[in-house]
């Protein structure tokens, strides 16, 4: 199926039960205040680290997540602590990495754009634009030749989609019919550029077409829509059918990277989208349709800080990697 637009929330798609409306709140909530975490230790001085926030974001990997099992996979960039995040990467261990501590994910040698976390499904985080794709196809044939049910997703940008990783990756999926979910975070930008500058296609997702797959445009920002295409493309993946084009639409709140002024973005269209914030909003929706009480609401927020918190001191107290770790998981067999 080719994209027509911004696909509705509810009619004749899977919609999430009050349980795992709370479950992908919990998850949003968790990335934005892990995100103002991540600001503050930086501002203060605690860390010095490159930092680019996925603020106004959290709907996508959230809602998508909550479909996953515990087996399947993920490979995101390095705008991507949110899907590391909702997949289940443990924020202690998190942290530690961020720090470069030695009981980080990585032993504190992959830093904040190199996070790693096979034992939650987190397999790769990587700082060159579009490998997301290739190497998600790798694990998804891996799934395919050991007979299980395994779905691996690969979280890209829209800048992403214009490079050639992205169109070798679509073309071998669907040729193999890979058990692999393509997702494309489209925030507007790339780096510093805007979308319309660099793509000519209105809606990404129409670019499906040409490699025999569906592909979807849905509001990234509505956890009904993405959760109910997430589930559609996940389950047809897990069923033998192949891949699938997910482009969400979203904006990214902060500049590409810390430090960076966002002067490019129009004033108003920033102003629009934060006005439009997609958590206070799914926060006031779960109150209103008697999903959850102010209260239960509260205490999510208030016990995701303390657990960041506790995960901060965590890792500014480990340990630093020892000299003996420059030379290993560098070779197969360790050198003197």
């Amino acid at each position: 199926m080719a994209s027509t637009g911004l696909e509705p929330a509810g009619t004749n798609k899977a919609i999430p039960d009050a349980e795992t409306q709370l479950e992908i709140y919990r998850r949003m909530t968790l990335i934005a205040q892990n995100d103002v975490a991540s600001l503050k230790v930086i501002r203060t001085g605690r860390l010095m680290m490159p930092y680019y926030s996925p603020r106004g974001q959290e709907v996508i990997p959230s809602a998508i997540s909550v479909n996953l099992d515990a087996e399947d996979t993920i490979c995101t960039i390095y705008r991507g602590i949110h899907d590391m995040l909702a997949k289940g990467v443990p924020l202690k261990d998190l942290w530690a990495e961020i720090a470069g501590k030695v009981t980080g994910t990585c032993k504190g040698k992959g830093g904040p754009m190199h996070i790693t976390h096979p034992a939650s499904g987190a397999m790769l985080t990587t700082g060159i634009v579009g490998s997301s794709m290739p190497i998600a196809n790798g694990l998804a044939w891996a799934a395919k030749l050991d007979g299980s049910k395994r779905v691996t997703i690969a979280n890209f940008g829209d800048a992403a989609a214009n490079i050639g990783a992205f169109h070798e990756s679509l073309n071998l999926a669907s040729i193999w019919k890979l058990p692999v979910v393509f997702v494309c975070q489209n925030n507007r930008y790339g780096e510093h550029t805007k979308y319309e500058k660099t793509t000519p296609v209105d809606q990404l997702s129409k670019r499906a077409i040409g490699y025999g797959m569906p592909g979807v445009t849905v509001d990234g920002n509505d956890p009904f829509a993405m959760y109910a295409a997430a589930h559609e493309a996940i389950a047809r993946a897990r069923d033998g059918e192949g891949p699938t084009l997910i482009e969400a639409i979203t904006f990214r709140f902060n500049g590409h990277v810390f430090g960076d002024d966002d002067a490019y973005m129009p004033k108003d269209e920033k102003a629009a989208a934060m006005e439009n914030d997609p958590l206070p909003r799914f926060r006031a929706q779960l109150i209103a349709s008697g999903v959850a009480t102010e209260e239960q609401l509260a205490g999510i927020e208030a016990d995701i800080d303390a657990r960041i918190e506790e995960a901060i001191e965590y890792a500014l107290s480990s340990d630093v990697p020892p000299v003996e770790e420059l030379t290993r998981d560098v070779y197969a067999e360790e050198v003197a």
